[in-house]
């Protein structure tokens, strides 16, 4: 895979003292103070490499792609239409990515319009409202023979996916001109013994790719989890990796000022032990209203705990919260600029626009006449800037992420990013940011509620 640079910035400057004042701004001394814990928890991120962890080793997995660029292209030439049907990272990092990357009407343009590159339209079911798989099916109606799915677990047993794995297979199993083993394609863990999903495919013959045992949900965007689909929908799948690679590079550094993602931890731990909890994920790019959702995953399970590596009962973690400019500057912005002193705000700049529009090149009236001759781009960056100022006038703090341009190597910058942000985070506030007991206990919970065998409904 052919080496490419690195395009994000991070400018930092409105956390500090000088820009928002004392009182909510940062002094550089604080930040210099956590170089130490820095340089140990790359050291120990390095160590954890390839045996606990892995997601920073995906994006140099070559064979993955050509095996994901084959089956893509024999799905593309066979189906009208492509499910993935997933919980959580199985379905948030696939929405992101498409999302980001599609034309924003994908599914309702003709099949050989330019925009959908000779793609199938493309589904992400993430929810088990029955309403809206009710939904789903009725737009798949009369097109089941022509539809493929993407069932991703890595457990392989989630109650979630597993009961959309199940009522899938029937329905293909009693629609004529279907195939389920030949329609269902699967991702789990490749161990047997540790899924379900896995034993199943031996046994019935399903296509299956892996997610890496070392790989946990959240952060397998990278892996098949990520790349089939977007394969599926004729996106650069290796200039997505080759852009998390690049990011992956500048993350190994131990110096924090050379280090994004150390430096982005940084900052925002020591706002939340300032009082500022609360993480704003502010993309002003409707394109990328779908990574705030991903990272509101990702920052919630990793960070959220009950114990900490050598405490119990820390109740720790950072509240994420998703936002999208402009939307969110006409509900949400009274709250972050006149509200409590508890947020941070990070906004995502993306410093070079699609298309550009003109708004009018005609006449208007005279109180709209400064609208005219300028482009919806001019009024969108004029609009982030107008809203950074006025943070950083009303004491606010707010770093800003640049981007030049949406595209697949951005997306693989800001995923790896954010990846090994979340990492030196869980050293910072001391906690395991790769295991989530809530959501087990939950799933457990369910699986006695459902009278699953060897499980117990929750006490009254």
């Amino acid at each position: 895979m052919a080496r490419r640079e690195s395009h994000l910035g991070l400018d930092a400057a409105n956390m500090f003292s000088d820009a928002v004042g004392p009182e909510h701004g940062l002094r550089q001394d604080e930040l210099d103070g956590l170089a130490g814990r820095i340089e140990r928890s790359t050291a120990a991120i390095a160590e954890m490499r390839g045996e606990a962890v892995g997601f920073m080793e995906l994006p140099g997995d070559e064979g993955l792609v050509e095996t994901v660029r084959r089956k893509a292209q024999e799905l593309r030439s066979h189906y009208k239409n492509f499910v993935v049907l997933g919980a959580g990272g199985s379905a948030l990092g696939n929405i992101t990515i498409h999302t980001a990357l599609q034309h924003p009407y994908h599914n309702l343009l003709p099949a050989g319009h330019p925009a959908r590159r000779g793609a199938p339209r493309i589904f992400v079911v993430d929810n088990l409202d029955p309403d809206w798989l009710i939904g789903l099916l009725d737009v798949l109606s009369g097109e089941l023979p022509e539809t493929a799915f993407n069932v991703i677990s890595k457990s392989g047993s989630t109650a979630a996916t597993m009961s959309q794995f199940l009522h899938v297979r029937e329905l293909l199993q009693r629609t004529k001109g279907c195939d389920p083993v030949r329609q269902i394609i699967l991702t789990t863990d490749p161990r047997p013994e540790e899924s379900l999903l896995r034993r199943i495919s031996r046994r019935d013959g399903y296509y299956a790719l892996p997610i890496p045992p070392n790989v946990g949900g959240r952060f397998s965007v990278l892996s098949a989890v990520g790349l089939l689909s977007a394969a599926v929908g004729g996106l650069d799948i290796a200039g997505m990796l080759g852009g998390a690679s690049a990011m992956e590079e500048r993350c190994r550094s131990a110096r924090v000022r050379e280090n994004p993602a150390a430096l982005y931890a940084c900052l925002l731990y020591l706002q939340c032990r300032r009082g500022k909890p609360i993480s704003v994920l502010m993309p002003y790019s409707h394109f990328l209203r779908g990574l705030a959702d991903w990272y509101c995953q990702l920052w919630a399970e990793s960070l959220g705990k009950r114990d900490g590596l050598s405490e119990k009962d820390v109740f720790t973690g950072p509240t994420p919260v998703a936002s999208v400019g402009t939307t969110d500057e006409h509900s949400m912005m009274q709250l972050y600029q006149d509200g409590p002193f508890d947020k941070v705000i990070t906004f995502v700049e993306v410093q070079e626009g699609r298309e550009p529009l003109p708004i009018c090149e005609g006449q208007a009236e005279p109180e709209l006449r400064y609208l005219t001759g300028r482009t919806f781009q001019d009024l969108f960056s004029a609009e982030l800037e107008a809203t950074r100022r006025a943070m950083r006038h009303k004491h606010r703090p707010n770093c800003t992420i640049r981007i030049p341009r949406v595209d697949e190597e951005a997306l693989g910058e800001l995923f790896m990013f954010y990846e090994y942000a979340v990492a030196y985070s869980g050293r910072l506030y001391e906690v395991n940011a790769y295991d989530q007991p809530g959501v087990e206990l939950a799933k457990n919970y369910t699986y006695g509620l459902m009278g699953r065998e060897g499980y117990e409904p929750p006490p009254p």
